[in-house]
């Protein structure tokens, strides 16, 4: 079989770059180096590449896919392959956009390698560059005694893999689940922490009699002690977001993590509407199975420091793909405004992908929404707002194209708040909505949840009516 050997390359500086390649020969077969690593996760199988690649093929029409982070425009090549020999073929690849010259960084902070994963180093050392995230969070997690092979890192920055422009942070996955796959307490994320926080689960995640104790918010607060950022994870889905929201243990919420559910979008709506600042981020939890980014934009030159200070001031879109900024009387997201008698908002966007709907979000409602049936790849819509009410503003967009992980294109902000005199009128509904769930949540506590001591449930009612006085006040 004849030789394919491809070297890959920045189009404008000629730089070597690491990259996932998608090789199909002329059988209809795909075709990988032997000791490559593939990509995990929907859509085509690629392999990734550090820069060069070797495979076998053969003769006849080969067809070539490179991709690297969503900043590049995918690459495709056609070329005849001889029936014998060594075919070389140059790979440049062209951005379509460079979001960091202006001041955007691109982040996954929900990242696992799984108990079969037996080359995790390699992984993770490629990981950071094929997708091209500035910040890669791998996080320890634990489930009875699988022996994930992300948890064998230590917590922090793994200085040996980080560069300026490319940091590795190994954070903690805290848990809890009321059986093993059916969610209890919920699930938390914590950023740039110098210690494991303990216990990383608890109850079932652990063994049939480890206690339901201690709750999530308990945990929270010795991650905030460390300097560290709690993010809530997989969204809604959890009986303590309500009081970790409430009680104002959580920096931000992971959405689109792993991909789109519209239950948990209903949530977030509704924590916001009750006045809780939780900047959006997203990641793709088992390995990097998506194209799902965190875009942050920083005050001045990237550090992972100013990254994590702009996700907790909210400057903050979640994407598979496309750009979409938001611009309110010319503030952007995470910025607190009057209202006055008008708000001047304004939405643009670039994709390499075509979108095919725009939608301005008020206080969790669709006050516009532009349509472009045949696609628009850039744009920027104006848009008077004319609230009655205090409350906040975001974008969002989506395309039915899909990529290659076979995921429909999609991007949301973090919402730009306003003050107008008075609250939402959703928020009395919204506040019942989760003093209904946090009712049904102690039902659980006093009937099911499993302790050592009749102390450590009161604790735990205790942590949950005092969420639940928050949105009786509100209410």
């Amino acid at each position: 079989m004849p030789t394919l050997h491809g070297t890959i390359f920045d189009a404008a500086s000629g730089a070597s770059l690491e990259a996932k390649v998608h090789v199909i020969d002329s059988t209809g077969h795909f075709r990988s180096p032997g000791d490559c690593l593939l990509k995990v996760g929907s859509g085509r199988p690629f392999f990734y590449c550090a820069g060069s690649f070797e495979v076998r093929v053969e003769r006849g029409t080969t067809e070539i896919l490179v991709e690297r982070g969503t900043e590049y425009e995918p690459l495709r090549v056609a070329l005849s392959v001889p029936p014998q020999g060594h075919l070389d073929v140059e790979l440049p690849l062209k951005r379509w956009t460079n979001l960091p010259d202006a001041g955007w960084y691109p982040g996954n902070t929900h990242i696992h390698y799984d108990d079969k994963e037996t080359r995790a180093d390699d992984r993770l050392r490629l990981d950071p560059h094929v997708h091209e995230f500035h910040v890669t969070v791998v996080s320890i997690l634990q489930r009875r005694d699988l022996p994930y092979a992300s948890n064998k890192y230590p917590i922090g920055v793994l200085t040996d893999v980080s560069t300026a422009h490319h940091v590795v942070d190994i954070g903690e996955e805290n848990r809890h689940n009321d059986l093993p796959w059916r969610i209890g307490y919920g699930h938390v994320m914590f950023l740039r922490i110098r210690n494991v926080v303990e216990p990383v689960s608890r109850g079932v995640l652990v063994n049939d009699f480890d206690p339901d104790y201690p709750p999530l918010c308990v945990v929270c607060d010795d991650a905030r002690e460390q300097g560290g950022l709690v993010l809530w994870c997989h969204n809604g889905n959890g009986m303590e977001a309500p009081v970790a929201a409430a009680l104002g243990k959580l920096d931000g919420f992971n959405l689109f993590d792993p991909f789109w559910m519209d239950p948990e979008y209903d949530i977030w709506y509704r924590l916001l509407n009750c006045g809780f600042d939780l900047p959006a981020s997203t990641g793709s939890d088992w390995f990097v199975c998506s194209n799902n980014r965190v875009y942050v934009q920083t005050d001045g030159a990237f550090t992972y420091d100013r990254w994590i200070d702009g996700m907790k001031a909210g400057r903050t879109f979640i994407t598979n793909g496309p750009a979409l900024f938001l611009h309110v009387n010319g503030q952007e997201p995470g910025s607190w405004l009057s209202a006055g008698r008008a708000l001047e908002a304004r939405v643009g966007w670039q994709s390499h992908y075509p979108l095919n709907r725009i939608d301005l979000v008020m206080n969790g409602q669709i006050v516009a929404r532009w349509d472009y049936p045949n696609g628009s790849v850039a744009g920027e819509v104006p848009c008077t707002l004319r609230p009655e009410t205090d409350g906040w503003v975001a974008a969002r967009c989506s395309g039915t194209a899909r990529d290659s992980f076979d995921q429909a294109v999609y991007a949301h902000t973090s919402p730009v708040w306003f003050t107008a005199g008075r609250p939402p009128v959703q928020r009395g509904e919204d506040a019942l909505f989760f003093i209904r769930s946090i009712d049904q949540a102690l039902d659980w506590v006093r009937q099911k949840g499993r302790f050592t001591k009749d102390e450590q449930r009161e604790a735990v009612c205790e942590l949950f009516r005092r969420g639940q006085m928050v949105y009786e006040r509100l209410a």
